[in-house]
């Protein structure tokens, strides 16, 4: 199969969806040579674990394969629904691991964000792919370190405003403050690859 071009995962159209619905078997492995790159790259830096991510990403393929036909085009895009679905499974298995008395390890417990070590490129990643991983990562540890560890908190650990506030001990609004102004940072960080189409 043909590499995923630069603009293959943010523009994923939804008739691909709707063709995999159908049980279009082509289709399906268009959409996961177009998203897989990104959604393991995800599983990795929420789960710490390469082999468990490629575990991940078995079941949700799985599970977007049987619920597919649940997507609605007017609730996101494809790629938002994917990204999801993999950030919910994937805090699932955190939580699991936690019930089960296994020390999970953040980011945060091994340092800021541009002290995490790095899982490299995936052997399916394009250079636009491994370039964008780079920006993202670059623009997550120019943060001040406060608004990095609420966002890490909210988006690879699945917590809420208030389960982040007690775990800071800090106030709830200064909580939603550092989010709000790390996201806004991270927003204007990435704005090329926004005005260029490389996010969506």
């Amino acid at each position: 199969m043909d590499k995923p071009s630069r603009h293959a995962t943010s523009m994923i159209d939804p008739s691909l969806l709707a063709r995999v619905v159908k049980g279009d078997q082509q289709a399906f492995s268009q959409l996961y040579d177009h998203s897989s790159t990104l959604l393991f790259t995800l599983a990795v830096r929420i789960l710490g674990n390469r082999d468990e991510a490629a575990e991940l990403l078995q079941d949700v393929y799985l599970e977007v394969w049987r619920k597919v036909s649940r997507y609605d085009v007017g609730r996101g895009t494809p790629v938002a629904w994917l990204v999801t679905l993999t950030k919910s499974r994937a805090i699932d298995r955190l939580r699991a691991r936690a019930a089960r008395g296994y020390r999970t390890t953040s980011s945060l417990e091994a340092g800021t964000a541009a002290q995490v070590s790095d899982p490299g490129p995936s052997p399916f990643e394009t250079q636009a792919d491994q370039e964008l991983r780079i920006a993202v990562g670059a623009a997550v540890a120019g943060l001040p370190q406060a608004q990095q560890q609420a966002i890490e908190l909210a988006y690879y650990e699945g917590l809420s405003h208030a389960e982040i506030a007690a775990r800071l001990n800090q106030p709830l609004g200064t909580v939603k403050t550092r989010i709000k102004l790390g996201m806004s940072k991270l927003r204007d960080g990435l704005q090329q690859w926004w005005t260029h189409g490389e996010l969506q």
